[in-house]
């Protein structure tokens, strides 16, 4: 008790020495949500052009791809970002996450820039290797954000500062979405404009990321004194992780972390699944016209986008108000943020073209509620080991990407008539039961304490030590569950 009493005062003095002003924790927040805003534009904009390229369309080239064809197209960003996602997180660990994220999506920009050249020269096969380059590119964005959040965020503002850095995900799939009706009616641009757009405004913050983008605060040229200590003393930046080894095994035989696994996968099928097809589902199905496809296509993530900056705070309070621990509260988040969407797509499995307009409302209700995810397994990382968070993310989002991979194949298989309900009925289904099967076993296996390998350098008493606060944690009131994670610190 001595332990967690020790790491309770230091928790409260950080609290009592808080920074009230904006800080440069903000400013760095900012530049990571809208590095994910246009790394999303260069990961969705294949999703929106999909529908135009293969549609006669005046003043821009149609392609006559069968459905198989345009899966292989929309999986194909996946088979590279799947490779990237655990070497990335070593490679931010050795060199310094901003680095590697501001040269690699400097990269997979001017590659977006010459999509339309490549389909115009080497029809999909060479579209498909340049999108499995970008997906490669791209791959290093969760497990860099990972390291950057774990040394820019305080515990006690993490719920808050790590979901508004990833709501940018859904910020950037609404924009994109939104706008793509008007780039693709221009005669000017038609659908390559969304690739020249794109291109061009991710390479633009690459550069800004650069110059103003730091690591950890002790790297930044212009935080103060007070809110450097702050940080530090709530997240452990301040420490050397980057000498710790990853303790491959332990992370292996870990049930919190494999729990963590089947969260984020669940996540992630049903996330991509809804992402890719959407578009072709309410086109195909729905029968809506560009436009209207287009801004329809871009509610449910606006929605998404606005409820993750609404259930982060509400998260936060839960549990800094002593009514959740982090356990209860990560699992009972992230069962929101899969279980409604489950529920929802059971009900769309059952519309036809005369309800579109429930139709739409579910996949908006349901698309939307995957924000109480991110206050649930996307936390997780940080949660279980601050220290390893960025190699630990690219271990889940690799697992979890294989479904990235798997399930536009699945659709292509499914739905060789892409105007058939029944067909997509069975899509929905299988999407339901990865939900329920895959948030089911986070909901067994799931913790929120920090785990005895985060640090190897504690000796083996601390350890016992450790355990013990962490098995009264999950039966004591939030506060002691948060002021835990200090002893990173």
């Amino acid at each position: 008790m001595g332990f967690k009493k020790s790491v309770e005062m230091q928790t409260t003095m950080a609290e009592l020495n808080k920074p009230n002003a904006i800080g440069v924790r903000h400013l760095q927040a900012l530049l990571m949500f809208l590095g994910i805003v246009f790394g999303y534009f260069l990961r969705v904009n294949m999703s929106a052009a999909i529908v135009p390229m293969t549609q006669p369309t005046a003043g821009a080239p149609y392609y006559d791809w069968d459905p198989s064809t345009k899966s292989l197209i929309l999986s194909s960003f996946f088979w590279g970002y799947v490779v990237a996602q655990l070497p990335s997180g070593l490679l931010a660990k050795r060199f310094g996450a901003k680095i590697v994220l501001a040269i690699a999506t400097g990269i997979a920009a001017i590659i977006t820039i010459f999509h339309p050249l490549a389909v115009n020269n080497g029809d999909w096969q060479l579209l498909c290797t340049l999108r499995v380059f970008v997906g490669l590119t791209q791959g290093v964005v969760y497990p860099c954000l990972h390291t950057l959040l774990a040394k820019w965020a305080p515990r006690t503002e993490r719920g808050f500062l790590t979901t508004s850095v990833y709501s940018g995900a859904q910020f950037g799939t609404a924009i994109i979405l939104a706008t793509s009706g008007v780039i693709f009616d221009s005669e000017a641009l038609g659908w390559p404009g969304i690739f020249y757009i794109s291109g061009g405004i991710a390479l633009a913050w690459s550069v800004l990321f650069l110059y103003f983008g730091a690591d950890t605060p002790a790297a930044s040229k212009s935080i103060s004194i007070a809110e450097r200590e702050y940080i530090e003393s709530l997240t452990g930046s301040g420490t050397n992780s980057q000498v710790l080894a990853v303790p491959w095994k332990s992370l292996f035989t870990s049930l919190p972390f494999y729990g963590l696994i089947a969260a984020h996968c669940g996540f992630t099928w049903g996330f991509y699944t809804l992402l890719t097809e959407m578009p072709t589902y309410m086109s195909s199905v729905l029968h809506l016209d560009v436009k209207a496809n287009a801004l329809l296509s871009a509610l449910p993530y606006f929605v998404m986008w606005v409820l993750c900056l609404i259930v982060s705070p509400t998260s936060d309070w839960l549990i800094n108000r002593n009514i959740l621990n982090i356990t209860v509260a990560r699992k009972l988040f992230n069962t929101i943020g899969q279980w409604v969407p489950m529920l929802c797509l059971i009900g769309v499995a059952y519309m036809t073209e005369e309800e579109k307009t429930l139709a739409i409302a579910l996949l908006t209700i349901g698309v939307g509620f995957n924000a109480a995810s991110f206050c649930g397994y996307l936390v997780n990382h940080m949660d279980l080991s601050p220290n390893f968070a960025g190699p630990m993310m690219g271990v889940t989002n690799g697992f979890s990407n294989l479904m990235s991979i798997c399930a536009p194949l699945v659709v292509g298989a499914i739905v060789e008539n892409e105007e058939d309900p029944n067909e997509w009925r069975i899509v929905f289904f299988i999407t339901a039961g990865v939900y329920l099967l895959c948030n089911s076993l986070f909901l067994i296996f799931g913790k929120a304490t920090v785990q005895p390998w985060n640090d190897q350098t504690v000796t083996s008493s601390t350890r016992s030590l450790q355990k013990k606060s962490d098995e009264e944690l999950d039966n004591t009131p939030t506060s002691s569950a948060w002021t835990i994670d200090s002893k990173v610190a």
